[in-house]
């Protein structure tokens, strides 16, 4: 796809400069047979608000970072394994599914052992142009490598903002005493009381890590050798009908509207090969999701910017020479 970059100086130069908007806190990307596919901004839900972040596709990796001055200055580098990545796709929302500013329509999730989460483009065109190069970079890089894709993913963590109560107990409501977690294995909101267990899992963390009760109670007799249930990977969590508007005082026998039980059940079906996600410690959540830079002033939302995809933008380049 783009095999006529691989050592190019316009390819290098732009690799450069990607390395010098991320400074001494970036990880260097310049190595042999690296090419940049791609660049653009995407908002990536995370577990406080969606967030603006600059994505960068390469022809063997996916690198993001938070954004402080567009095109000059990126921060917190991650980079993520293209054979590992797998795409799933979320159904666009029609009008009366919109977000409250009504952009965030056009998402997908890309899921690794390591890390699941879920991005928006600004529409649908910029999305199937994503999917397409990120898809066509993976395939690529399986059929050179010989190797198999992923078929184990983390799961992607239910946004914090998505409910006010347990989604285990249906019985606590979240204030500012009774924090919301999240279960490591399902990805699930939940409270203290229902996550009071820790598990061992080596794939994810060389220390024990959060599990709401439900998912302890199944790695714990996978352990054993109790579970003999194959691994069935579920679709996005969606919470779809709203909870009613609670305050601190509410009830903690009151019950929510919707299913929690279906969507628990769907969340973790039982598996019996253990999911890897970020390596987190056993007490602490997502630094990513939950630190705020004071420099950034960027809108956690996209702007009105397309992606460059650089096959693409070279080849039209190139129609433009032969024309003229």
């Amino acid at each position: 796809m783009v095999d006529h970059l691989v050592g190019s100086d316009i390819n290098s130069r732009r690799i450069a400069h990607i390395e010098s908007c991320f400074g001494i806190s970036g990880t260097p990307l310049s190595i042999p047979g690296r090419v940049l596919v791609g660049e653009g901004i995407l908002t990536k839900i995370c577990r406080k608000k969606p967030k603006a972040r600059q994505f960068f596709l390469f022809n063997d990796i996916l690198v993001y970072g938070d954004i402080i001055i567009k095109k000059k200055k990126y921060v917190r580098q991650h980079i993520i394994l293209l054979e590992e990545v797998t795409l799933d796709d979320i159904p666009e929302r029609n009008d009366s599914e919109d977000t409250e500013d009504g952009r965030l329509k056009h998402g997908w999730q890309i899921k690794t052992p390591n890390k699941s989460f879920t991005v928006y483009a600004a529409n649908k065109t910029e999305k199937q142009e994503w999917i397409n190069h990120i898809d066509k970079c993976v395939n690529d890089l399986l059929k050179r490598t010989g190797k198999k894709p992923a078929n184990i993913h983390a799961a992607v963590w239910v946004p914090d903002t998505e409910t006010d109560v347990c989604m285990h107990c249906r019985a606590n409501y979240f204030n500012f005493i009774n924090r919301r977690h999240h279960c490591r294995y399902c990805g699930l909101v939940i409270c203290g009381d229902c996550s009071k267990n820790k598990f061992l899992i080596p794939a994810q963390s060389s220390k024990p890590v959060r599990v709401c009760d439900s998912c302890h109670n199944i790695l714990a007799k996978q352990r054993l050798g109790l579970n003999s249930v194959r691994e069935t990977m579920t679709a996005p969590i969606k919470i779809r009908e709203p909870l009613p508007s609670t305050s601190v005082e509410a009830s903690s026998s009151s019950t929510p509207s919707f299913n929690a039980d279906e969507i628990k059940s769907k969340a973790i079906i039982q598996r019996n090969t253990l999911v890897r996600m970020d390596s987190f410690s056993s007490d602490e959540e997502s630094n990513e999701d939950l630190s705020e830079d004071p420099l950034t002033k960027f809108d956690d939302y996209l702007e009105d910017e397309k992606p460059t995809f650089y096959n693409d933008a070279d080849e039209k380049e190139n129609k433009r020479l032969d024309n003229s």
